[in-house]
């Protein structure tokens, strides 16, 4: 109450009605050591009603984590460690970044995962590391949200029994009562997604919070639910059920009386009781205990089992053992290939040595070439590497950025490219965190033909490119899709993004040309013409390569150096003497050409320079025909080099 009302703003009535549950878990059930946030068998706790930040942070705060009572107090403050919603990187102990209502669920399914992929992959016979379970706070809110569906049915389908949800059940909204737009019957809903479901009774119920626990600590074999029923705002006496309890400073008045009705003194911000503080302090005694004892454990295990040891830290700590040279594979030049075809055989030659690698698709594994032909489907009853989502896009991405948070796996995720808007709001969050996740994202133009324009990309690579720390990489053939994996493999504070073709492309062939290698750099200098310093620069990306490479090849009277450019973000990292070796600032006469819509590229053609690009929907029709018609063709790369060679010596 006393963080929210100095902010004047934040969210009080969920912290105050969930108090006497959060109080419980942490000091009895939860098992983690606040003086060692990232104890590998930590339980994970993950409030994924983010807007109740204040409650995470007086746990953090009150059992022993480095959050002190000044953090508290400088709530929602510039430069504060206690933001208005919980990110993950920036306050210790925060498991995972939340608030946009639903993703905190999502997330949890793939922690829940990710542990079971460890533990498969880890435990022994007498000899277990990995076990441990995820505690989750929800909210109405995060159950309306459609990704809370797509996740919580996907993780009764795999029988996640390390998966515990405790579902506030208040009843408010912002806009008032929940019965203006939620009237099902929630418990049934997981019932049918073969959860087990526990209904608690009232908020304050400690016995029966207690039981419920015990009894959802126990449950191995299903996911827990458990539904509570609570007041938010309790036990404020005018705001508490009423909506302004949910995102209002309950005022000055409003938090003395409060204050008066459990006995605390009126006057004192602040205040904790001594009771509550010996209490939790024991958190502090208890982990450290829970912490020893596992570490004996994995003393045991380093002598039993030194080569899985040594691989258990490797994977927690991200650290990748591969030799690129020999293991990326080598296409033939002259084949046509499709790039995600060449994407599928760089990831099956990559998951042979890197068994962190886990994920799938959403039901388009053949497509997206992303099924591991030497590892089974992950299932409840067999271990497995190949993660089958389902159609469930956004529930995928959500899970892959649990699965990230987790630690010791490197997650990817695929689906066709117009369907990265439905995994948006997950790719942003792992933009946000910084988590290492890998989306395959194929179909990338209208090159895909006759499914026509529902399925075919135009916005999608300048709206993915805005997005901060998010690296996008377009290769443009076989062999620069296999240096698209090492860059993704490689990068570790964000997520990448690799954009794909479904229709097939020649493999360069790279005798005079610039290695694929470049790549990594995000772009470089493919082709430069013979007979002197180049006179005009052709700049593109993924399928329409090739096409810039022809009509550079074909312009006779103007030499016209080729730039593969399949990586803004990587190349914008490059030294500035770097980017202007490969785009020399005085030669301003640049045409870009990528099928898609032509936004942002002014950067790099500049007000001087064209871009051919398509800023209209598509059509269906074979891809080859959409493109002629569409004007992505190196004859209208020859055109637009000679008008803009034209206006540079005007």
């Amino acid at each position: 109450m006393d963080a929210v009302q100095k902010a004047e703003n934040g969210h009080p009535g969920t912290p105050m009605a969930l108090a006497p549950a959060a109080w419980l878990l942490w000091t009895r059930y939860l098992k983690h050591d606040p003086r060692h946030p990232d104890w590998p068998d930590r339980d994970r706790f993950v409030l994924s009603c983010g807007h109740a930040s204040m409650l995470l942070y007086s746990l953090l705060h009150l059992t022993g984590y480095d959050l002190s009572l000044d953090d508290i107090k400088n709530f929602r403050q510039w430069g504060s460690r206690t933001p208005g919603h919980p990110e993950h990187g920036h306050t210790v102990g925060v498991e995972t970044t939340t608030g946009p209502l639903g993703q905190g669920l999502g997330n949890a399914v793939g922690m829940a995962i990710a542990e079971r992929l460890l533990a498969q992959r880890f435990n022994r016979p007498g000899q277990q590391l990995v076990n441990h379970a995820i505690w989750v706070f929800a909210s109405d809110g995060d159950l309306m949200e459609g990704v809370s569906h797509e996740a919580c049915s996907l993780a009764g389908h795999l029988r996640l029994g390390n998966l515990k949800v405790l579902y506030d059940d208040n009843h408010i909204t912002i806009d008032g009562h929940t019965s203006l737009t939620f009237s099902e019957d929630v418990g049934a809903r997981f019932e049918a997604y073969g959860w087990r479901v526990l209904h608690l009774g009232d908020g304050n119920d400690l016995a029966a919070i207690d039981r419920a626990y015990a009894q959802a600590a126990a449950e191995t074999e299903r996911p827990t639910l458990m539904v509570l029923r609570t007041i938010i705002g309790n036990p404020a006496p005018t705001r508490q059920n009423t909506p302004k309890a949910h995102g209002e400073a309950l005022g000055k008045d409003e938090v003395r009386r409060t204050k008066e009705i459990l006995g605390w003194p009126p006057d004192q911000d602040f205040y904790v009781p001594a009771e509550v503080s010996a209490a939790t302090a024991q958190c502090v005694e208890r982990g450290a205990e829970l912490h020893q004892e596992w570490e004996t454990r994995l003393e045991g295990y380093r002598a039993a089992e030194p080569l899985l040891a040594t691989q258990f830290a490797d994977a927690l700590a991200g650290r990748l053992s591969v030799d690129w040279d020999t293991l990326l594979p080598a296409f033939p030049a002259g084949q046509s290939l499709a790039t995600r075809q060449a994407s599928a055989a760089a990831l099956e030659a990559l998951a042979s040595v890197v068994p962190e690698l886990a994920g799938g698709s959403a039901d388009l594994a053949g497509s997206t070439g992303t099924s591991l032909k030497h590892s089974p489907i992950f299932a409840p009853d067999q271990p497995g590497r190949s993660i089958a989502w389902g159609v469930r896009e956004h529930g995928m991405g959500a899970a892959l950025n649990g699965m990230a948070l987790h630690g010791g796996i490197r997650p990817y995720g695929s689906t066709f490219l117009i369907f990265s808007d439905y995994v948006r709001p997950a790719i942003r969050l792992a933009a946000l965190t910084g988590l290492p996740v890998t989306y395959i994202f194929t179909h990338d133009s209208v090159g895909l033909g006759e499914d026509g324009p529902t399925h075919q990309p135009i916005e999608h690579l300048a709206a993915l490119r805005a997005m901060p720390n998010l690296t996008l990489i377009r290769p443009g053939d076989a062999a620069e899709t296999a240096q698209a994996w090492r860059a993704a493999l490689e990068h570790r504070s964000g997520p990448t993004a690799l954009v794909l073709t479904r229709q097939k492309l020649p493999v360069l062939d790279r005798s005079g040309l610039g290695a694929a290698s470049g790549l990594r750099r995000g772009g470089y200098v493919l082709y430069d013409p013979p007979g002197g310093a180049p006179q005009a620069i052709l700049i593109a990306t993924g399928s329409e390569l090739h096409l810039a490479l022809e009509a550079a090849r074909r312009i006779a009277d103007i030499r016209v150096r080729v730039v593969s450019l399949p990586s803004w973000e990587l190349f914008r990292a490059q030294p500035p003497s770097y980017r202007d070796e490969v785009l020399p600032p005085a030669l301003r006469a640049r045409v870009s050409l990528e099928a898609a819509a032509r936004l942002g590229w002014r950067e790099w053609v500049t007000d001087s320079g064209e871009s051919i690009g398509i800023d209209h929907f598509g059509a269906s029709a074979p891809g080859e025909r959409l493109f002629r018609e569409f004007g992505i063709t190196a004859d209208a790369a020859i055109a637009a080099v000679r008008r803009v060679y034209a206006g540079a010596r005007a």
